[in-house]
């Protein structure tokens, strides 16, 4: 029940619902598209020191060394570069500020699109994903108003070509574009050179999934430097000090170990393939994903069964109960020894279900 003081004009407001957190047992973890991986060892070894006695003091507003270290690994200028308290925070600066005409976004997405635009009272435009879940940017055509692309896709883990990104831009100069790349270090080609180009472009990015630091909450938006100052003005009018002291550091360090960054993403890369393969071989039909996750529908068992026959065992998924998904779930892609687990687990729920498989 709502407070009798609680803004009416949010009484209908349908708030995101993260991944389950449980803490009734120990369980495998395949539900939040976190990294099996604990953060480079220069963010372990920093944190563990002297770091932690200058919370103290409040930490850098201007978030300048982890604008050097994302400006350095890309190429480009600091002033294109904004630092967010995870990439949610950018996400929502965006719908905020820069959606003035209105929202465009996929039907089947990530979930905080929908909560932003109903948040910030934006006039939406839903646009639906093609038959198999691929997007069509002319169905974007004659849409005035900011469109914000997951690329790729959530919870789907489809990829739209660099080429296609590039065509809506220019096709659309006087709208911007926004492409959300949480899992792009997974598999697909980031778009970050398109701002170089255009200024109606603005990318986003996480340091929750490739570079194992979802728990530290930071992320970034790259763009044209008018658009970073926006950006900043709606910050420095709501919370200056938005990372705090750890986190920047540790954003800092991970950005600049780049040989732990492709060791880990590309070992997770691995695991996808061979889980996708033992998966198929077991009859389950995916979508080709190029993200820390995968998407599976089995056509002889419900998604909602395979969800909590997976739980039973001490395996957690993510189900979806939207129409067009309700027989998919989304399984993290973990260490192989999670994974190994899973396809034991599953072969374990065929049998019980009666489903032969190779």
């Amino acid at each position: 029940m709502d407070s009798r003081f609680f803004d009416s004009g949010f009484a209908s407001l349908e708030a995101y619902v993260p991944g389950e957190q449980p803490k009734d047992r120990k369980y495998i973890k395949l539900n939040t598209n976190e990294s099996p991986f604990p953060p480079s060892p220069a963010v372990v070894e920093a944190i563990n020191g002297d770091a932690a006695s200058l919370l103290r003091l409040y930490s850098d507003p201007t978030s300048s060394d982890v604008k050097q270290a994302i400006a350095d690994f890309y190429g480009i200028d600091t002033a294109k570069v904004f630092v967010t308290n995870g990439s949610d925070e950018g996400l929502s600066f965006l719908f905020m500020a820069f959606s003035e005409k209105g929202t465009a976004f996929a039907d089947i997405t990530y979930g905080f699109y929908s909560v932003f635009a109903d948040l910030y009272h934006k006039d939406t435009t839903i646009v639906p994903l093609r038959g198999d879940f691929s997007i069509n940017i002319d169905d974007y055509d004659g849409i005035d108003k900011t469109v914000f692309i997951a690329n790729p896709n959530a919870p789907t883990g489809m990829i739209l070509g660099l080429d296609m990104i590039e065509d809506l831009i220019t096709r659309n100069p006087d709208r911007l574009i926004v492409v959300d790349e949480a899992y792009v270090d997974f598999g697909g080609e980031s778009a970050v050179a398109l701002t170089e180009k255009y200024d109606n472009v603005a990318v986003v990015q996480t340091f929750s999934k490739s570079r194992s630091l979802a728990g530290a909450r930071l992320g970034f938006v790259i763009a044209n430097p008018a658009i970073i100052a926006g950006l900043e003005k709606i910050k420095y009018s709501t919370n200056p000090y938005n990372v705090n002291r750890l986190t920047a550091l540790a954003g800092k360090l991970s950005m600049g170990d780049r040989e732990y960054f492709d060791k880990t993403r590309n070992t997770i890369i691995e695991n996808r393939t061979w889980t996708m393969n033992e998966l198929r071989a077991r009859g389950f039909e995916m979508t080709d994903s190029k993200t820390n996750f995968i998407f599976v529908r089995h056509p002889e068992l419900s998604g909602e069964a395979y969800f909590l026959a997976l739980r039973q065992r001490g395996i957690l998924v993510r189900h979806f109960t939207g129409k067009r998904i309700c027989e998919y779930n989304r399984i993290t892609v973990g260490s192989r020894e999670e994974m190994e687990a899973l396809i034991a687990a599953t072969d374990e729920i065929l049998r019980e279900a009666g489903v032969n498989h190779g």
